[in-house]
């Protein structure tokens, strides 16, 4: 029992550090302004504290590592626990509100759109938080005792977290999504197409081809007709295996702002 419950402190603390320093560096690398409007928890707090924003959160992220490795102490514990609920609450947050945003979980690798997977994550993590409260030793004793729990928890958390394709792609590329290749405007289409978000809107569509597309940053967009004539807009994410997709409609009254569109769906 002993070793369950101290068996994902070193994850806890891991995932902690990592979030600390990626955070950091991204507000110091950082120059252009706007350059955090696309993570969270910055998305949600106004431009001229962004900055701010995200070290406060990887300061406290630095102490409840520190107090796991270092002591028992029950505030350090339930604060971890506190720490990603309150995380997983966030995320949900920004992708009702900001579906086009990124977690900044760690930093700027975290850029692609909040999904299910880094909600999993921190779903995870508040669940392993939970477990470790009880643990009888500090973090540093666990990490010098690994087992088999440590290793299944580190796999759970690794096919959570969708920065290590980011990561991949950027080795493979070595510049950031908005710079990179495109992928063939079939494949985005493709990619569209097998979507929930093409399925739970495909009968309102008068055709099932588009009649415009573009691509900015990040996204490619596709423009479909609805059966009312007007313009249905699907955004197509351009990183990744399973990209977010984002739909919205808009009128006639107001097609000429086109680029210009409020997501409705994810």
């Amino acid at each position: 029992m002993r070793l369950v419950l101290g068996s994902q402190l070193p994850l806890l603390m891991a995932m902690l550090l990592l979030g600390t320093a990626a955070k950091v560096l991204t507000v110091a690398t950082r120059s252009e302004p706007g350059g955090l409007s696309r993570l969270g928890p910055a998305v949600l707090v106004p431009e001229r504290v962004q900055g701010p924003a995200l070290l406060v959160c990887a300061a406290g992220e630095l102490v409840l590592a520190g107090g796991l490795l270092l002591t028992t102490h029950p505030l350090f514990r339930w604060g971890t626990v506190a720490f990603f609920a309150l995380s997983t609450y966030v995320l949900l947050e920004l992708r009702r509100r900001r579906p086009d945003a990124g977690c900044g979980c760690f930093g700027e690798v975290s850029s692609a759109p909040v999904g299910l997977r880094s909600i999993g994550r921190t779903v995870a993590l508040t669940g392993m938080a939970a477990v470790s409260v009880w643990s009888p030793v500090p973090g540093w004793q666990a990490a010098l005792a690994p087992s088999w729990l440590l290793v299944a928890g580190a796999a759970v958390l690794a096919a959570l977290s969708p920065e290590i394709e980011e990561l991949i792609d950027r080795v493979r590329y070595r510049a950031p999504c908005e710079q990179r290749p495109a992928p063939a405007e079939s494949v985005t289409l493709s990619r569209l197409k097998a979507s929930g978000t093409w399925r739970a809107h495909e009968g309102e569509l008068a055709s099932a081809d588009p009649y415009d597309t573009w691509r900015e940053l990040c996204w490619r967009f596709f423009a479909f007709r609805n059966h009312d004539d007007d313009d249905v807009v699907f955004a197509v994410y351009l990183s990744g295996r399973r990209p977010a997709v984002r739909m919205a409609v808009v009128s006639r009254e107001d097609s000429g702002s086109l680029p210009e569109y409020t997501p409705v769906s994810a």
